[in-house]
Parts: structure tokens; sequence; C-alpha cells
């Protein structure tokens, strides 16, 4: 059973719709990493890391070294609202 519950939001539906048509190749890594979100956030493989300045009550967790997943991760209520997933200047941008 799953320690965190993953929300959608649809911008995350959205944008990972997008970004698994431009990279078919990572649709099984994609799916590897959002459960590994949800029994373990802090393992190491994921990378996830505090962001900081404007997007500073997000985390973001590693797919591949240049593709990030933006999400906010509350403790409290052992959920993960996922909100991007793209490139790293993708992502980090406004």
């Amino acid at each position: 059973m799953p320690a965190y519950t993953l929300v959608w939001t649809d911008t995350f539906a959205r944008t990972a719709r997008k970004f698994l048509r431009k990279h078919p190749n990572l649709t099984g890594l994609f799916e590897d990493v959002l459960k590994q979100l949800e029994t373990d956030p802090q393992a190491p493989r994921l990378r996830l890391h505090r962001l900081k300045g404007r997007h500073a009550d997000k985390h973001a967790a590693g797919l591949t070294y240049s593709h990030r997943i933006v999400l906010i991760l509350c403790l409290s209520a052992s959920e993960i609202v996922l909100l991007d997933v793209g490139s790293h200047d993708d992502v980090y941008r406004g």
C-alpha cells in the first residue's frame, strides 16, 4: 500500500501528456518515478530537493539528468501534489 497519495493537478495531467508524447522512451521511467514517489519520496534515486526563490514552497524530483517533476510535498496529509514535468528550464520558468 502506498505511503503517499499522488494528486494530479489539471496542469500536471496536461504537461505530462505533452511530455510523454514528446518523449515516449521515458514512459516507463516516468511511471517508475511516480511509483517511487508514492512509496518513498526520500529515495536517493529521486534526488528530491527543496526549491528556492519564487518556487520556495515546492520540491523537485529528478526524472532524468535534464528532466524534473515539480511537486508540493505535504507530509502531514501524506499527499504529493504533482505540478509540472519537463526539462529543467521548462519547469522552473515563471
